[in-house]
């Protein structure tokens, strides 16, 4: 009978009522546990002359009843919502279960109410770590509790191929997968390639597949095998457009009207073009909806953070890049490749060729292609993790850059029983990144190793003035020092004392075969550097990962092994941007974040002051971040842009020629050319005189020095 008037008797209201909701979701919970949460605000609500210890425990007693009598015990307290019209209830049922779901420690569902229809197609939406790649795993596995797995075939769809399986053809793999179990002849397998676009290379291994094509078998294989049910967990990563509309089409053909499918993804365009029903995460219970994502989101507005990017309340950050040594311009290239061509070994025909591509720090790229085109391909010959048979890469010495793969947890797989921070604390101890190490382009060869111990002649001075000539093997390199223009190294000879060294010009030694060497003097001067700038500490790694998302507890008492995918990218991510890097490189960036991480994502993209390249088949992630577009078709690489970023870029490249420049009275000189107005003819005519500059140490012009990175001159 008590009223509820004043502030605090309102604000105890409010309490009493998240209290007890918070119970009804615990089950462990016994009569002193909802005691002791109630009675304490329940007293303030009680009116004078009440008896408040006795009265405050009969009002939580009833409170507890309540919540947790009839219905409400059925279903752990919290009512799911449910929708189901006619049609659905006319439609035959699959699965009518409840269970709970836990995590380690944490729980994920309790008392969950999971209804499945034959043929529908669950769209499921969550927060970010909800446990829905969790909810897809316990159900394949049979860890479900009334899951009726005896009657109902249920195949996990996975890209995953198994090592020792990996050299098989995708004909013998399908026969590995289904034949014995369905008795189907090797013709009504190959049938069914065919049907999905396997023709002509039903014998090709699946390592030369790419990661959509994976998938289209995946899809195939599980078809054969009569599948009731499909979970699939991102089931669009790695496919381009024409590839996901395929999946589309698939899931919605008459061969798969009796599937139910159960779907996880990032992708709301293809949520909202293949759901019939939407599952949602809350409170841990799953609430059933009618209808596809749109029909959700204008049913809950606050949801609509799963299409608009903007929407995201979460804020990611990357590191300042460090200041380059002779760039002036964000627009000054520092990564190029020139006519680069690329064959894989056994293969005749190359699969890239006549690659010239510029990235800059003002650079905003996203690589597109179909899949197979060699998209990774060329980012992999860009960041030196493969090496070209033909043409140019350059880097510019003092230039770091972030690279996430496309299979992003092959940077951490060999490191799962770490911490996320005692991994970074491990990679970048002693100042170098450990992972650039293994690299192919860092890894000296046999025939490279020889090379490099033949004698050298050089010409020497004794201290009366005359020259000789003596031959000597190179013992290591020590240092690094710029004259002028011209990067030039200290060379310690074999048997010789420190008195001995000599300093040699980058091009010659490259020359030489001492490119890795000089390589590996760039990597420790840049380490050395950046560990000045940022110290390795616990605190400061813990600070850097919270920067992209992952928490502090996750990162300093979670070992990685544990942690879901879209947190095992954050720790890449921020990993990879520990060194402060000048540009970041994104292969499939969307693959294993939710929308949430992905609009956080997308912003800290927007906000970088360096470089950023990403390989993306997510058109609307790509037209949040990018203003360039590199299209990989027909075995080479066509540049474009819309009209603002082209006049960007022409301006940013015009802004590097003008720098300024003082002749010998002090006046500013200006120059306004830019390396693509030099005509072919001018062009032949400069860059002999430009290598003459180059080798003999003389002065540039700063238009000079632009066509010279420009037309890849520095690199030898």
């Amino acid at each position: 009978g008590a009223k509820v008037e004043s502030s605090a008797q309102k604000i105890s209201f409010k309490f009493v009522a998240k209290s007890a909701r918070f119970m009804t979701t615990n089950q462990d919970a016994t009569k002193d546990d909802w005691l002791e949460a109630l009675q304490g605000p329940i007293k303030v609500l009680l009116p004078e002359g009440a008896n408040k210890k006795v009265d405050a425990e009969k009002v939580a007693a009833a409170i507890m009843s309540a919540c947790m009598s009839g219905e409400a015990a059925a279903t752990g307290g919290v009512q799911e919502s449910f929708d189901e019209d006619e049609e659905d209830a006319a439609t035959e049922q699959l699965c009518d279960c409840r269970f709970s779901l836990a995590y380690g420690s944490r729980i994920l569902l309790n008392n969950a109410r999971l209804y499945l229809k034959r043929g529908a197609r669950y769209g499921i939406v969550a927060a970010k770590s909800a446990g829905k790649t969790t909810l897809l795993t316990s159900i394949a596995n049979g860890q479900v509790e009334g899951f009726p797995v005896d009657r109902l075939k249920t195949i996990f769809v996975q890209t995953d191929i198994p090592a020792a399986k990996a050299r098989l053809s995708i004909l013998e793999f399908a026969k590995d997968q289904v034949q014995e179990e369905m008795k189907l002849n090797d013709e009504e397998i190959s049938a069914a390639l065919v049907k999905s676009g396997f023709e002509g290379r039903l014998h090709d291994p699946i390592t030369s597949f790419s990661g959509g094509q994976r998938m289209k078998l995946a899809l195939t294989c599980a078809m054969l095998r009569k599948a009731d049910i499909l979970l699939m967990d991102e089931p669009t990563n790695h496919l381009d457009v024409l590839n996901v509309q395929w999946v589309v089409d698939y899931l919605m053909s008459d061969d798969l009207k009796r599937v139910t499918s159960l779907i996880v993804s990032h992708d709301t365009k293809f949520l909202d073009n293949v759901a019939t029903h939407v599952i949602h995460f809350d409170t841990l219970k799953l609430n059933n909806y009618k209808g596809n994502m749109s029909a959700f989101v204008e049913r809950f507005p606050h949801a609509k953070a799963y299409f608009d990017l903007t929407a995201s309340t979460l804020e990611f950050s990357f590191p300042k890049p460090k200041a380059i040594d002779g760039v002036k311009s964000r627009g000054r290239p520092i990564l190029t490749m020139t006519d680069v061509e690329f064959t894989y070994p056994g293969c005749d025909k190359p699969q890239l060729r006549n690659i010239n591509i510029r990235v800059s720090m003002a650079s905003r790229v996203a690589c597109v292609g179909a899949n197979g085109a060699g998209k990774s391909t060329m980012i992999k010959l860009l960041t030196g993790e493969m090496k070209p048979n033909k043409g140019v890469v350059y880097k510019h010495p003092n230039c770091s850059f972030a690279y996430v793969a496309q299979h992003a947890f092959h940077h951490i797989e060999q490191h799962l029983d770490k911490t996320a921070n005692e991994y970074i604390q491990w990679r970048f101890q002693g100042g170098e990144d450990k992972e650039a190490l293994v690299k192919s382009t860092v890894k000296i060869t046999d025939e490279e190793l020889e090379k490099m111990k033949r004698p050298i002649e050089v010409q020497l001075e004794d201290e009366d003035g005359k020259k000789r000539k003596e031959k000597r093997v190179v013992e290591k390199l020590l240092g690094r020092r710029k004259q002028g223009k011209v990067l030039e190294y200290e060379v310690k000879w074999v048997n010789k004392t420190n008195d001995d060294n000599i300093w040699f010009e980058r091009e010659r030694l490259e020359e030489l075969g001492f490119k890795k060497l000089l390589d590996e003097v760039d990597r420790r001067k840049a380490a050395a550097e950046a560990s000045l700038s940022r110290t390795l500490t616990q605190a400061n790694v813990e600070m850097h990962l919270e920067a992209v998302g992952l928490e502090r507890e996750l990162a300093s008492h979670e070992r990685i092994r544990s942690l879901s995918g879209g947190q095992k990218v954050k720790v890449v991510l921020g990993a990879c941007t520990w060194n402060q890097p000048h540009l970041i490189i994104l292969d499939e960036p969307t693959n294993y974040l939710d929308r949430e991480a992905l609009g956080a994502l997308a912003k800290a993209i927007n906000n970088f002051e360096g470089g950023v390249v990403l390989i993306t088949h997510n058109q609307e992630f790509a037209d949040a971040t990018t203003r360039e577009t590199w299209v990989v078709a027909n075995n080479t690489c066509d540049i474009k842009g819309d009209a603002d970023w082209a006049a960007y870029a022409a301006e940013a490249i015009e802004l590097a020629a003008e720098e300024e420049l003082l002749d010998a009275s002090g006046n500013k000189v200006e120059k306004k050319r830019t390396p693509e107005s030099v005509n072919p003819k001018d062009k032949k005519k400069m860059t002999k005189e430009l290598k003459k500059k180059i080798k003999e140490e003389l002065e540039m012009t700063d238009f000079e020095e632009e066509c010279a990175y420009a037309w890849g001159l520095f690199s030898g």
